[in-house]
């Protein structure tokens, strides 16, 4: 089973950085475009409390913050989360 990961518009580098590792990553750019349960992690740029301008966002998917991380702590992040 390919894991899949939503990354945050805004994060599209960090993106390309995941697909390198193996992962199926979408670019979640407007409120709405995809139903975050249906992803194993959703990693946001932490530079809105409000995640995409929806203010009642839920997702049992983990929510990783990338701000002041590197794209390898980020992966790391994901990695633990994933093995948890």
């Amino acid at each position: 089973m390919d894991v899949k990961i939503a990354v945050e518009d805004n994060l599209s580098a960090f993106a390309s950085y995941l697909q390198n590792k193996g992962f199926e990553v979408n670019i979640v750019d407007s409120p709405g475009s995809a139903p975050l349960n249906d992803y194993d992690a959703v990693v946001v740029s932490g530079h809105s409390n409000n995640f995409l301008n929806m203010q009642n966002t839920s997702t049992t998917a983990p929510v990783i913050d990338a701000s002041g991380l590197t794209d390898e702590q980020i992966y790391q992040r994901i990695k633990r989360v994933l093995e948890s």
